[in-house]
């Protein structure tokens, strides 16, 4: 803004109405709209009798969604845009409503009612340790419904570690979730055998999805947690997927090495991250991520590059390198043994 623009108090209505914003998505993911509307479009009356709702209803919350860039209208008829097509309804293969369960949950929520008691004390004022309280049910949430956006990044990652060829391969995906990274690098070479480390509740997910993925012969699992449990050795690589953004940096330096330990020689490690820039305010989706930690965890936070090499090298490992995954926000930094 320059000097000669009166203040405008925008940006502070903007943000302290945000949550009407999540409102309105949530209402329409809850009605199934998007599906409703379809290819095809759909009036408002149409999309009253597909969604079991009141017309007045659904016209205010469709022009709604219409001005948050969600749809198009053209004269009484409303379009899906090419991301609602693609993200919100239910019939494409990228649905990705289902993270609504896991972002929009009490948990993740409540966390955030209470920021301030967060930021007086630098953790969560969640109970206990946060969502990192062992078998938090939220992990589940996260599983189901994050899998199909992180099909793109666990592209660019498996073609990054380029394992293309037939020979024989040992994969290790920590804190796995739904298992999409390892199942995605392991559907290149038919000699990759997979092994997947989560809370037991969580590993169902990720077995489905190795299952339909017809990885199920080449796939089996470690129970429980990443810092106690025995991840075996001899791994040609080792992923490492939004994991360690939960933990301060001594704590994480202690994990990779430990993570060095299962690697054979010459054995890469593969974690995928928020990474801001060294001033922390950019770019925007990795930087705010930061307030997630803080809000959520004891002690995490979105590390940088060079906070990353320095975990790496002091961990044992070298050629520390930093590759973007796109369409995500995700990087991934790779480092040998």
């Amino acid at each position: 803004m320059s000097n000669t623009e009166p203040p405008s108090p925008v940006l502070f209505f903007d943000t302290l109405t945000a949550y009407q914003n999540t409102a309105a998505l949530q209402a329409a993911l809850e009605l199934k709209l998007f599906s409703a509307i379809g290819p095809a479009g759909a009036s408002a009356a149409e999309l009253a009798a597909a969604c079991s709702a009141v017309e007045r209803g659904i016209r205010i919350l469709a022009d709604y969604l219409t001005i948050l860039g969600f749809l198009e209208k053209n004269g009484d008829r409303y379009s899906l845009t090419r991301d609602s097509a693609a993200f919100l309804d239910q019939q494409s293969p990228a649905y990705a409503g289902g993270a609504a369960a896991f972002l929009l949950s009490s948990t993740i929520r409540g966390a955030f009612d209470g920021l301030a008691s967060a930021v007086r004390k630098g953790g969560t004022a969640l109970p206990a340790e946060g969502t990192m309280k062992p078998d938090h049910p939220v992990w589940v949430d996260f599983a189901r419904g994050m899998a199909p956006m992180m099909i793109p990044p666990a592209k660019a990652l498996a073609d990054l570690l380029g394992r293309e060829a037939a020979e024989p391969a040992r994969i290790l995906d920590i804190a796995a979730g739904h298992g999409i990274y390892g199942i995605e690098v392991a559907k290149r070479n038919s000699g990759t055998h997979l092994v997947a480390l989560d809370w037991e509740p969580v590993l169902k997910v990720a077995q489905e999805n190795a299952k339909a993925a017809g990885l199920a012969d080449r796939f089996r699992t470690i129970t429980g947690n990443a810092f106690d449990v025995d991840l075996g050795e001899g791994y040609d690589a080792v992923l490492v997927p939004n994991f360690l953004h939960h933990f301060d940096l001594p704590t994480c330096v202690a994990f990779l090495k430990k993570v060095r330990r299962a690697l054979r020689t010459g054995g890469t490690v593969a974690i995928v991250e928020f990474v801001p820039n060294a001033n922390r305010i950019t770019p925007p989706d990795a930087a705010g991520f930061s307030l997630v930690m803080l809000a959520t965890t004891a002690a995490g936070d979105a590390y940088t590059f060079a906070e990353f090499e320095k975990m790496l090298i002091e961990a044992g490992f070298h050629g520390v390198s930093q590759h973007p995954l796109p369409p995500s926000p995700a990087v991934a930094v790779i480092a040998t043994v």
